[in-house]
């Protein structure tokens, strides 16, 4: 029986060695020193770090495959054989773009991929280029030692995650489905993090769902006038009106499948009896009992549309013709006609709306063989943590994958001390991960990808 870096025995013989724990932060490292902001508008270039990844596969006997919908905008797949023919195929999908970043604002130059003190410093540590090294890192450790997962892998490394997806997973899904052929299911950013809820619980939400995205542009048509003069057709005045209505309005509870398995498992690790389908139950009730945990499902159990952005007018003596808004609006699964009713009840005959960008919601079943191994694969690596589902108030790129039939999950894994605001750091400041975080991350991964056996292929016999 082999032992793995920090001790720990591996009942399956291939512990993670020291080169893959050196090569998870190096392969960090190197990737936040690439800068890929994506601005948005087609403002981005992931060219130079898909060649990077692209390299590290192909050293590990992989063919890589790099396809572009518009120049410099890369994304770079490759297959990995399974040893199990019949088995489905499991797509581990991660992004190379990330959000900008302002050098002025930061500690650390966003962009300078620096170790020091046990943490990797730089944009894009935590989303997502911790869990794109994690992957290199443990295939070309396969290769090393001759290790074939159970299941074929598809490995997608995305451009555009962090706009609209069109350069990225939305071409890859839409253009070249054959690369995704036997893929069931999809494991990507966004889960099995630590989340510390207080007397020393340690949780690791796996992300079971997405609710569904709704950003929308009002715009207001009204009478053109002097700013001195009577108006009873202000484009202003009617777009303010919808507006306040919207950011007023009080969604009511929609629990899903898997909010209400977090709400179940939440509360009773808290030792607090939930009885979802009483006729009293009261949803924030029990959020308030649930202390730091409940931030991991309060944005999830109802629809909600935050305006977010106004322009009107050119001049402060004109009243303009016509206004326009934008309401940031998140759909949980299963709500998209409550949505649409509401929204044009709040707007009123005044003030028209339109999706500026809309993408489905998504849920996954938390009763799956792929989710058993992702909570095997946590708990044995930190026998103490609890694997919770959760549904994600944003997106990912498997929302594109979905188009495809693959069910996806949040799942790149991340020890994280106490005290360590992850979620904060997601498009913030001084963005970072430390070391060990990688380590048990990179152990974590290996273990699941390597064990996870997930549905039978389509069309397979039985």
């Amino acid at each position: 029986m082999a032992d793995s870096a920090d001790g720990t025995a591996d009942r399956d013989g291939d512990a993670v060695d020291g080169q893959t724990l050196d090569e998870v932060v190096r392969f960090t490292s190197d990737l936040i020193r690439i800068d890929t902001t994506n601005r948005g508008g087609g403002d981005c270039r992931e060219r130079p770090a898909a060649e990077y990844v692209a390299e590290r596969l192909a050293e590990a006997g992989l063919e890589p495959v790099l396809l572009e919908r518009s120049p410099g905008r890369t994304n770079v797949v490759a297959r990995v054989e399974g040893a199990d023919p019949g088995a489905a195929a499991l797509l581990v999908h991660g992004h190379l773009d990330v959000v900008p970043a302002e050098p002025a604002d930061w500690s650390r130059h966003p962009f300078s991929g620096e170790v020091e003190d046990g943490v990797v410093w730089g944009r894009g540590a935590v989303d997502m280029k911790n869990m794109d090294a994690m992957v290199l890192a443990a295939v070309r450790q396969w290769a090393r030692t001759g290790v074939r997962p159970r299941r074929d892998l598809v490995l997608a490394f995305t451009a555009d995650e962090e706009a609209s997806a069109i350069d990225g997973s939305g071409f890859l899904a839409d253009h070249h489905p054959g690369l995704f052929e036997g893929c069931t299911e999809g494991v990507s950013e966004s889960g099995a993090f630590t989340f510390h809820a207080g007397g020393g619980m340690r949780l690791y939400p796996v992300a079971a769902g997405e609710r569904g995205t709704a950003w929308l542009k009002l715009t207001a048509e009204g009478k053109a006038g002097h700013g001195s003069k009577v108006n009873r057709a202000n484009a202003v005045s009617r777009l303010a009106a919808a507006v306040a209505r919207i950011g007023e309005h009080r969604w009511p509870v929609r629990l899903t499948d898997t909010v209400r398995a977090a709400l179940t498992e939440l509360a009773a690790l808290h030792g607090i009896e939930a009885r979802l389908d009483a006729p009293d139950f009261d949803v924030d009730t029990l959020l308030s009992k649930l202390g730091p945990s409940a931030a991991l499902v309060e944005p999830t159990v109802r629809n909600s549309a935050n305006p977010t952005m106004l322009e009107a007018g050119y001049k402060v003596n004109v009243i303009p013709g016509n206004a326009v808004g934008y309401v940031d609006g998140r759909v949980v699964p299963g709500g998209e006609a409550e949505f649409r009713t509401t929204m044009d009840r709040l707007t009123g005959p005044e003030v028209s709306w339109a999706y500026d960008h809309g993408e489905v919601a998504l849920r996954a079943p938390v009763d799956a063989p792929v989710y058993t191994a992702m909570r095997d694969a946590i708990e044995r690596f930190d026998p103490d943590g609890h694997v919770v589902p959760y549904c994600m108030s944003g997106g990912t790129d498997a929302k594109q994958f979905s188009r495809l039939g693959i069910a996806g999950y949040g799942f790149s894994p991340l020890k994280l001390p106490e005290g360590f605001d992850y979620q904060a750091l997601f498009h913030g400041v001084d963005e970072r991960v430390p070391v060990e975080a990688l380590h048990f991350g990179v152990r974590v991964l290996d273990h699941f990808l390597r064990a996870s056996t997930g549905r039978p292929r389509p069309g397979a016999g039985g």
